[in-house]
């Protein structure tokens, strides 16, 4: 189990972060699959660009770039995202999809990490728990996103005073 703490922080950290900052989890979540995208589709074609034009590029590793490919969008929609949940409602739903954007980013970052990290979180009793509810996390964190953002919708036009005729 104290191996496990470091874990434990790299899960609960992210849900603090998104909770104190109002960072809307349900766009993160959006750019964590983003991230993911990137990494599966992008990366390879990076690597080999990278290769071409500065051939001795020992200082960035394959795992490095993947990590770095799927790590942006989730930061800079973080960034953008500050404050942007109101009302404390809105604020304890939240807490929702951040738990599941921490998690699932855990399951996708593990396997692009060097074999040697890898393999030390990997070896952790909290991994093979969150492993074994991969489909479980998946779904779910999806699901709560969405109706996050179906939260999110304006009310009706005459809640802001526009009336049709």
């Amino acid at each position: 189990m104290p191996n496990d703490i470091a874990l434990i922080v790299a899960l609960v950290l992210p849900v603090i972060i998104l909770t104190v900052l109002r960072i809307n989890a349900a766009m993160v979540f959006l750019s964590l699959c983003l991230g993911y995208v990137l990494v599966q589709f992008v990366a390879n074609d990076t690597d080999s660009l990278i290769s071409f034009v500065a051939p001795n590029h020992n200082s960035v590793s394959a795992s490095t770039l993947r990590l770095v490919m799927f790590l942006i969008p989730i930061v800079l929609t973080s960034l953008i995202m500050i404050f942007s949940v109101k009302g404390r409602a809105k604020l304890a739903f939240n807490a929702l999809p951040a738990a599941g954007v921490s998690v699932l980013a855990l399951l996708m970052a593990v396997p692009m990490m060097t074999p040697g990290l890898r393999s030390a979180v990997q070896a952790q009793s909290v991994w093979w728990s969150i492993a074994k509810a991969q489909a479980l996390i998946v779904g779910a964190s999806a699901m709560v996103s969405l109706l996050f953002l179906w939260m999110q919708r304006k009310g009706s036009h005459k809640a802001e005073g526009k009336h049709h005729h």
